[in-house]
């Protein structure tokens, strides 16, 4: 399990927003916990820690010294660690997936033996989730096109969060909606949460939830499917 959390703002820098909201969802993972922000300056910028000896907050007080954007994401899981950043066809982005991907092998096996395509190293011999989605994705011309390819192949369930350069977040909801994705909104800006009390707590009411197998795109003034 993991839990989820973003922000797109209005030109401000979201980042203490994303760490508490991220912080909130300490109770649903123990392993890792990533953030990741775009600045129009700074561009992507990522970290990842092990929570296995601190929790959440201790490990990322002091995130604020080196990271910084009016976009930003964040999770804790018990998976691999994320968000990833990955440079492909579809551009420069970060990418977080919660979920279970029953087929992990079979599926990292087709895409090396149908593309050439490599995977970094884990102990174990496995294959990163998260790259494994990205990989998928990337084989299209587009992010839609991508997230509906990688969920036709998945045995499983897969929520999938990109943010892009632009600064845009795009949100995808596991096909048979077993992962929830709730989306607020303030005078600030756009927020979504797995749960959605992380951002009430912050100033944002309820504005949408997204439904199974749904794409929505959010920026700082709203979304749209």
């Amino acid at each position: 399990m993991g839990g989820f959390f973003g922000v797109v703002g209005k030109k401000k820098d979201v980042l203490l927003d994303v760490f508490l909201g991220t912080d909130y969802h300490s109770h649903l993972g123990t392993k890792s916990g990533g953030l990741a922000a775009c600045d129009q300056e700074l561009g992507l910028q990522r970290k990842i820690h092990n929570l296995n000896n601190a929790p959440f907050r201790t490990k990322f007080e002091n995130i604020f010294e080196s990271m910084k954007g009016s976009s930003a994401i964040g999770c804790i899981n018990d998976s691999d660690p994320q968000p990833l950043l990955v440079h492909s066809r579809l551009g420069k982005y970060a990418i977080i997936f919660v979920g279970v991907i029953n087929n992990k092998g079979e599926l990292a096996d087709e895409y090396i033996r149908g593309c050439g395509g490599q995977f970094g190293g884990q102990s174990g011999g496995g294959v990163n989730s998260t790259e494994l989605i990205a990989a998928f994705i990337n084989q299209k011309d587009n992010f839609v096109d991508g997230i509906t390819y990688v969920q036709s192949k998945i045995k499983g369930t897969a929520t999938i969060i990109i943010l892009k350069e632009d600064q845009k977040i795009i949100l995808a909801r596991d096909k048979v909606g077993r992962l929830p994705i709730h989306v607020g909104k303030s005078k600030d800006g756009m927020a979504f949460s797995f749960e959605s009390f992380a951002y009430q707590k912050l100033g944002y009411n309820d504005e949408y939830e997204l439904g199974p197998s749904e794409i929505v795109e959010l920026d700082g003034d709203g979304y749209h499917v």
